[in-house]
């Protein structure tokens, strides 16, 4: 896959003497961020080497080798913000953990320079807008460095219901890093699949319904779904307002934890996150190895799947918790009173799409390309490569849906909160008297097939977190055949940091996030 651009790393060759042969490259493979951190205040790193080394691991698993297809460009001004980043460094300036910290971000966030915000379509391959989204603002000021966009299920899998989740007209397909014949799960699927790879120790991604938690949890990696409104969704291409959000995804619930508390906080221009700034704390320091101790965990036991191997590491990762302090509550009958929830969120789905959609491209600085869905309509029928392996039917659902001010989307969105919140998560919460609640993220990985759609038949459970807009985060729980499994653990709404803090005394109880081994099948 060709990158739109792509930094030149620099060369220890011409750095070391004439005579003498350099030394070895040292690895960042599995390095979380902290340990990047720390090796880089020791001195055994440092901010540009850090850099080199990620746009050099690009190149070779993502450019050429397995060929992984998660980045979609990277910035050519990544290499000089690094050099700005060391010399603040060697001056004793440092701006926090994320000091010179590359990152990658999903290709519907925009970010100043020369790469365009194409959300994986050819209609927005030109879309350079030259804004930061207040999210990659902020991470610039934390002195992360913007490495570059990752690849994603194209209009955040939002276009058709036969879709390939990880292909995208502009980034091609993604691979799955534990084997490269499945999927990498989206939309998200190339920021969960770069961090596996230990392309960038850390990502973000963007969910409106398991778009985070499921390319985290296929490709082995923490992913978090924040509390709706609790990080800005300006100048990222939207589906929803009502369950549209970024996150974090990173190696790590503490690198997790470091990356929201730097991209949270009150956005004049969102006002869903009018309430940021109160509800902000400091997550990685809320993240204590007696987090689980006095807490109720609720089981929902009927939304694992059928699957003995899945059960058995559902089982240990409940008796992981139970060992740390928690009391395990077994939930029955989660999905009673649930049947009217997937009929209701579609709704609301296609009717902001249409009104979202069409504010975001009429605010896109140039004059010319699509400022409707209808426009994009027309635009995939006019280009064969975008309808080429599966149609945009939800596009054309969408673009038949009245506006924000029509009675069926007004009696939706109010159903779809009742259901997903008071008398979803909240009355389970209640009526167990637990503090979170607990499931599988994900079944195994499928094998990806183009001409067919995807085929995921396994356990999922993040409907209801996603349409109430609660936290949502998955944690490795270990692998089934190599494929990895995640435990979900979800809060009440802006109970971030403790769903966090819970998610870290697991992670150190179990540790079992798996390497990728890149087996061709």
């Amino acid at each position: 896959m060709k990158k739109i651009f792509l930094a030149t790393a620099v060369s220890l060759l011409a750095l070391a003497p004439a005579a003498a042969m350099p030394p070895p490259l040292p690895p960042v493979e599995d390095k979380d961020a902290a340990t990047l951190q720390a090796e880089m205040q020791a001195g055994a790193l440092h901010d540009e080497l850090v850099t080199t080394l990620y746009l050099d691991r690009i190149t070779k698993l993502d450019d050429y080798g397995p060929t992984l297809g998660a980045v979609i460009a990277t910035f050519p001004d990544a290499m000089s913000e690094a050099k700005r980043l060391y010399d603040e460094r060697a001056a004793g300036k440092l701006r926090g953990p994320l000091h010179g910290i590359p990152i990658l971000i999903k290709d519907n966030i925009e970010a100043k320079g020369p790469v365009p915000t194409t959300a994986g379509s050819l209609a927005l391959k030109d879309n350079i807008t030259g804004r930061d989204a207040p999210i990659v603002a902020r991470l610039r000021d934390a002195g992360a460095v913007i490495l570059g966009k990752t690849n994603l299920s194209e209009w955040a899998n939002i276009r058709s219901g036969d879709s390939t989740s990880g292909w995208s007209a502009v980034g091609g397909l993604t691979r799955n890093p534990h084997a490269l014949d499945r999927n990498s799960c989206g939309s998200s699927a190339g920021s969960g699949a770069a961090v596996a790879a230990s392309l960038a120790p850390l990502a973000i991604g963007t969910e409106t319904d398991g778009s985070i938690t499921c390319p985290a949890a296929i490709n082995g990696i923490v992913g978090f779904k924040p509390t709706v409104g609790l990080v800005s969704r300006t100048f990222i291409v939207p589906i929803s307002h009502s369950q549209d959000t970024a996150g974090p995804m990173a190696l790590t619930v503490r690198d997790a934890a470091v990356l929201l508390g730097v991209i949270a906080g009150s956005d004049p221009a969102d006002p869903a996150t009018a309430e940021a700034d109160a509800r902000k704390v400091d997550y990685a320091a809320k993240l204590r190895p007696d987090a689980l101790k006095g807490k109720r965990i609720g089981v929902l036991r009927d939304r694992i799947g059928g699957r003995a191997d899945i059960a058995a590491l559902f089982d240990a990762a409940l008796k992981a918790m139970e060992g740390a302090g928690a009391t395990i509550v077994e939930i029955k009958g989660s999905k009673a009173g649930q049947d009217e929830l997937g009929g209701a969120e579609l709704e609301v789905l296609m009717t902001e799409l249409k009104a979202d959609m069409a504010t975001y491209l009429a605010s896109l600085p140039a004059k010319d390309g699509p400022k409707t869905l209808a426009d994009l309509i027309a635009f995939n029928k006019a280009q064969p490569e975008e309808l080429r392996w599966f149609d945009q039917s939800l596009f054309e659902l969408a673009e038949t849906k009245g506006g924000l001010d029509s009675p069926a989307y007004i009696e939706a969105k109010a159903k779809a909160a009742r259901l997903a919140g008071a008398e979803g998560i909240d009355r389970l919460l209640a009526a167990n008297t637990a503090d979170f609640l607990v499931g599988v993220t994900n079944g195994p990985a499928w094998t990806t097939d183009l001409v067919n759609g995807d085929h995921y038949t396994g356990p999922s459970v993040s409907q209801m977190p996603a349409v109430a807009g609660y936290p949502h985060l998955t944690v490795p729980m270990g692998a089934v055949e190599g494929l990895p499994i995640g435990l979900s653990i979800i809060g009440s709404k802006w109970s971030d940091a403790d769903v966090l803090a819970a998610g870290y005394v697991y992670e150190q109880a179990s540790r079992k996030r798996v390497t990728p081994t890149y087996r061709p099948h």
